[in-house]
């Protein structure tokens, strides 16, 4: 079985990945990155805006609600 976001793995996010919230770009997946999914695709968000909307994210809401 593959490792979340192995080499291989259909649900590896493509690269450069973008943070949904404030545009902010990444060569690779940062581990302090966040992600959701809504309406069946990853959504990515990055370190401050994950950080900014800590409790909507707890709450799982839609980032449509943030």
């Amino acid at each position: 079985m593959n490792a979340p976001d192995a080499p291989g793995d259909p649900d590896a996010p493509e690269e450069p990945l973008t943070c949904a919230r404030c545009g902010r770009t990444a060569d690779t997946l940062p581990l302090t990155w966040t992600f959701s999914v809504e309406d069946g695709r990853r959504v990515y968000f990055c370190e401050d805006c994950s950080r900014t909307n800590l409790r909507a994210i707890e709450g799982r809401l839609d980032s449509s609600w943030w």
